[in-house]
């Protein structure tokens, strides 16, 4: 029984690690910014993008942030990047959003 009790314990408090407090983005400018999870909250979606070029994680990185820029995106936050089975060939997949409103602004 109070192995049960460890074990649910311990499962419950895990789930605590996949919260995220609110926080503000900061503020836009001219290029699309990468933002958090966290940061995301309250912003409008434009829609996802994908990128995948030859070289580094940083050049699918960069390659997302053109592309989020092209897309006239605010912010961005990366969901994934990874090597593909080719060696040397990273693919990326980001969410764009656009400004936050003035009511989201001001709940924050």
């Amino acid at each position: 029984m109070r192995t049960l009790y460890l074990a649910l314990m311990l499962l419950l408090s895990g789930c605590a690690a996949f919260t995220t407090t609110p926080q503000a983005p900061p503020p836009p400018t001219q290029h699309a910014q990468e933002i958090s999870r966290a940061q995301s909250v309250g912003l409008p979606k434009l829609g996802t993008i994908t990128a995948t070029t030859r070289g580094s994680p940083d050049d699918a990185q960069r390659a997302i942030a053109a592309k989020a820029n092209q897309a006239g995106a605010v912010y961005y936050q990366i969901l994934m990047l990874d090597e593909t089975t080719l060696p040397s060939f990273w693919y990326a997949t980001a969410i764009l959003y656009g400004a936050p409103s003035t009511g989201a602004a001001a709940q924050q």
